[in-house]
């Protein structure tokens, strides 16, 4: 019997051995993906940067909240992604602005707004300049976390535009000039929200979510029924 026991503990070591050094063809992706990659990553000697493509945002509604706190350096940061924004053809109109007063309340104003259910993306700005104790390690993880969480939880792209810095003098560095962060974040927002049109098969009504509905096969009834957004933030 002790051999049987043996046997059997074997045949089923072997067997489980099969599944976990599985073929590496058991795990391909398709080749043909149902998202096509939009931005490619270009390598230069020191440093890495997003080149992004031509985004076209004139439906794109976007709200923007900022931090009290580290005002100079925030402004600049959301002056930079409204420049992203407008040449990313986000008309003026389109953009919501509000501020909170930390960036520990960044994720909770982050959800209200994705809720209100009146803009394509969102962009939280703010900075955060480590100090003598702990606290910048447990702010930047929480907001970090909770700004990951309300896009997941909510269908709208939700970008971190929060500085992380040791010194002010890399929050300037990053704030300002051809480095400006906000640039890069503005068009992301973009980007993604023209995303979750696509994947999500945004139509000229609401009654289902799938692929966008031809002209020709809606009625004059639903053709009056257009999909029509009030206007972004809180109302």
């Amino acid at each position: 019997s002790v051999t049987i026991r043996r046997k059997t503990m074997l045949k089923a070591l072997i067997a489980l051995t099969s599944l976990v050094v599985a073929p590496a063809g058991a795990f391909t992706f398709p080749s043909k993906h149902a998202f096509t990659s939009r931005s490619a990553l270009k390598m230069a000697a020191d440093d890495v940067e997003v080149v992004f493509p031509d985004l076209d945002g004139k439906d794109v509604r976007v709200g923007i909240i900022k931090t009290r706190w580290n005002k100079e350096h925030v402004d600049n940061i959301v002056s930079g992604a409204k420049e992203a924004l407008a040449a990313c053809n986000v008309t003026e109109d389109n953009i919501f602005e509000t501020e909170v007063p930390g960036a520990y309340e960044l994720p909770f104003a982050a959800k209200l707004l994705a809720l209100s259910g009146t803009v394509d993306a969102i962009i939280c700005t703010g900075v955060l300049i480590k100090g003598g104790t702990m606290h910048f390690e447990y702010i930047c993880e929480s907001v970090s976390s909770g700004i990951m969480s309300v896009g997941l939880q909510t269908n709208v792209p939700v970008v971190f535009g929060v500085l992380t810095c040791l010194d002010e003098q890399q929050v300037i560095q990053r704030s300002t000039g051809a480095n400006n962060h906000g640039d890069g974040w503005g068009k992301t927002a973009v980007e993604m929200a023209l995303l979750r049109r696509e994947s999500l098969g945004v139509k000229t009504r609401m009654s289902s979510l799938g692929f966008k509905a031809d002209e020709e096969e809606l009625s004059n009834g639903e053709k009056d029924e257009k999909l029509t957004k009030s206007a972004p933030g809180f109302f």
